[in-house]
């Protein structure tokens, strides 16, 4: 073992070693005062945070290192007296270095005494904390900006919980949101906020389950008001964990998008009501070339029978072409309905008033139903008129009526209700802003699914039985009610009934109550007929000689004018209107030109307002859907003339 050294520390006084201590010491500056605060011993720490040399401060008083404003108000003294009386002063503040700059000092300052407990001086240690004071108003800075921020937010709920789920702390957004101040709700449990089905399902107890589990936990759903209101809340809930990783608590953001998800639904129901709008308009547009093309067909099984009928003398032939008459009525029947729903069926409107239309067809109304209904008509006085096909709307009427009695099969109440209504921009539907007349046909039955609700004006879709039900009522409802200008309206739910509102532009004038119609009479005996489907045109050139007439044909407009040039003794022009290069109507219009006063009866199998463009009006000429019949044409041929 190495001798030590006989200069050795060891060799040293305990006083001598403690004096050494405190001189070496430079990151406290360590001193004596005596009893009246002058220093009378210095270290190597002092010298260095104050400036000083030991000469130059050794027997001046302390109270040189405090500030101008401690001096006035005696704090040297004060810390003097509160050292000496209660055995110790601690203090942290300003103090201030020979160069007059200042410092912030942690000062500690103890009392000294004698074996005989005499007050003999003071020990005073000084540390400089600056820089810690610095970093610690500047956490505290940080942490009061950071409370001004999360206070002044008032979009967003922003509070803690604690582990168990009560609430620590609330913010002003949280008070908007919610409802409540701070003082209601700190100190209870969040789950408070959550609806009744909610916490029955034990929602909030996942949620902090969840945060715990994997940190985070995010949903949408409804939540509770102060005053009980629900609003739809978009919720993260974070967990707070310390530097040893053990749950502290949670964070809680919640925000109000109750518009947002109004708007996003809106936007939806918006952007399917084009797709179904888009949909509808596709097949209308296939089932009136469909109805069309289907016309044409009736029409040539309609006038061949017309004539067979003629030459039929057997009862077994007479029932037949009775049984093939009535098919081909119904089929015409059925092509009406697709053109009803396409938009294309010819509609004679008229003013009328909806409640004397529906008076007038109550009884046949009530026969569609059975003993089972409560079959309830309110219809509203002082009801404002509307443009519309009465004997359509009638039809419609019925349809809905039946519809409403098929989803009662065990009974109930059906009701059927006029009003005037008054509607904002895009209300209802797409429909303007303005007065209307809305007539609802109410059932308590089965109800639709959204599904079938989605499906229910397409033609032939039905969810009655086979052979139940053609899928072409409420097509038909849709169709009317859209040609008229309006709107229908699909309100159902499974298990408690329908209700179908029709919405119809509302008219100042008053309503007529009939509308009449002009026959004359006129004879003709030489027909030109022009159709360019061979066999619509061979069965009309026969039916046109069953009434009398000496005939000739055309399979084009071109040959017609040719044969109009040639004889201008043609009294009756009957034409199809579609047709390649020229149409009907521009047909006509050159045979009124080469043969004054010739009459005019156009067809087709598409309605009149579909069958005209920019330039031509065939509201000038008398017109007749396909198929049509031998009474039909002489009607029309008689107003023609």
């Amino acid at each position: 073992m190495q001798d030590i050294p006989k200069t050795s520390i060891y060799d040293l006084s305990d006083a001598t070693r403690f004096q050494l201590f405190v001189q070496s010491v430079n990151d406290y500056a360590i001193y004596m005062l005596t009893p009246e605060g002058y220093v009378n011993s210095w270290n190597a720490g002092a010298q260095r945070f104050k400036g000083y040399e030991s000469a130059e401060i050794i027997g001046k008083h302390f109270s040189l290192f405090y500030t101008e404003e401690d001096k006035a108000i005696d704090k040297p003294g004060f810390a003097l007296r509160t050292a000496s009386t209660e055995g110790k002063f601690e203090d942290e503040g300003w103090h201030v270095r020979k160069d007059g700059s200042r410092f912030w000092a942690s000062v500690v300052i103890d009392p000294i005494h004698d074996e005989n407990g005499h007050l003999i001086g003071f020990a005073k240690i000084t540390r400089d904390i600056t820089e810690q004071k610095a970093a610690h108003e500047a956490l505290l800075e940080s942490e009061r900006r950071f409370r001004y921020l999360v206070q002044g937010v008032t979009d967003y709920a922003i509070y803690m919980l604690s582990p168990e789920g009560e609430v620590t702390n609330w913010n002003a957004g949280a008070q908007h949101i919610k409802g409540y101040a701070a003082n209601e709700v700190i100190g209870t449990h969040f789950s408070r906020f959550y609806t009744e089905e909610d916490r029955d399902s034990g929602m909030p107890a996942n949620a902090l389950e969840t945060a715990a589990k994997v940190g985070r936990y995010e949903s949408e759903g409804w939540r509770v008001r102060k005053d009980g209101t629900r609003f739809w809340a978009n919720v993260v809930i974070d967990a707070i964990r310390n530097d040893q990783g053990e749950l502290i608590g949670f964070a809680k953001v919640t925000r109000d998008i109750t518009e947002r998800r109004n708007a996003t639904l809106a936007l939806e129901r918006a952007q399917e009501a084009l797709f179904q709008s888009q949909k509808l308009e596709a097949i209308g547009k296939l089932t009136g070339g469909v109805a069309h093309d289907f016309n044409n067909l009736l029409g040539v099984l309609s006038n061949g029978l017309e004539i067979l009928s003629m030459e039929v003398q057997s009862q077994t032939g007479v029932k037949m072409l009775d049984a093939m008459q009535r098919a081909v009525t119904r089929g015409s029947t059925l092509t009406q309905q697709l053109l009803s729903f396409a938009r294309q069926q010819p509609l004679r409107q008229d003013k009328y008033n909806l409640n004397r239309v529906i008076e007038k067809f109550e009884a046949v109304l009530r026969r569609a139903v059975n003993e089972t209904i409560n079959f309830d008509v309110q219809l509203r006085p002082n009801l404002s008129p509307v443009m519309i096909d009465a004997v359509q709307f009638e039809t419609a009427l019925l349809n809905l009526v039946t519809n409403a009695r098929d989803a009662m099969p065990d009974g109930g109440v059906l009701s059927i209700v006029t009003e005037d209504v008054t509607l904002r921009e895009r209300e209802t539907g797409n429909l303007p802003a303005g007065r209307y007349v809305k007539v609802v046909v109410r059932d308590n039955g089965v109800g639709m699914t959204p599904d079938v609700v989605s499906r229910s004006i397409d033609p032939f879709f039905t969810t009655k039985p086979v052979g139940k039900g053609t899928g072409m009522g409420l097509s038909q409802v849709y169709g009317l009610v859209k040609q008229s200008g309006g709107y229908l309206d699909i309100a159902s739910e499974a298990g408690k009934g329908s209700a179908i509102s029709i919405y119809l532009p509302a008219l100042d004038q008053e309503a007529n109550e009939s509308t009449a119609s002009t026959e004359t009479n006129a004879g003709n005996d030489k027909a030109l007929v022009v159709d360019d489907q061979p066999d619509v045109l061979e069965a009309a050139v026969e039916l046109f000689k069953m009434l009398g007439y000496d005939v000739l044909s055309a399979n084009n407009a071109a040959d017609a004018i040719d044969i109009l040039k040639r004889h201008h003794d043609i009294d009756v022009l009957f034409s199809d209107v579609v047709m390649p290069d020229m149409d009907g109507i521009m047909l006509a219009r050159e045979a009124r030109k080469l043969v004054p006063g010739i009459a005019v009866l156009l067809a087709s199998g598409y309605p009149a307002p579909m069958v005209g463009d920019d330039s031509t009006d065939i509201g000038d000429f008398q017109f007749i859907s396909k198929p049509y019949r031998m009474a039909e044409i002489l009607k029309r041929l008689r107003v023609a003339s």
